[in-house]
């Protein structure tokens, strides 16, 4: 059985979503560049989160999926959050 038509990637999509993974890598790279920086922490958070949303948007087809693969990758991502919280709840009380 074939997929349904609007389920299908354009090469375009996939050759955009490619540059701009590969341009977020080397902007991330760049950071290295800078001399140390408060800020360069959140630049790095932000730049991995963009990455992590473009994967999860295109290669996970979550801009493309029903309501509740949708639901269900909230729900992993609530629990990451869940974790990363009391692990640095661990090591600030250490």
């Amino acid at each position: 059985m074939n997929p349904a038509p609007e389920s299908k990637f354009h090469c375009r999509d996939l050759i955009g979503v490619g540059a701009a993974l590969l341009g977020l890598l080397g902007l991330s790279a760049a950071t290295i560049l800078f001399p140390p920086a408060p800020w360069k922490t959140g630049v790095g958070l932000a730049i991995a989160a963009a990455k992590g949303a473009l994967i999860a948007a295109y290669f996970m087809r979550l801009n493309r999926s029903r309501g509740l693969v949708r639901v269900f990758a909230a729900a992993g991502l609530f629990w990451l959050v869940i974790m990363a919280t009391l692990m640095a709840a661990d090591y600030l009380t250490r």
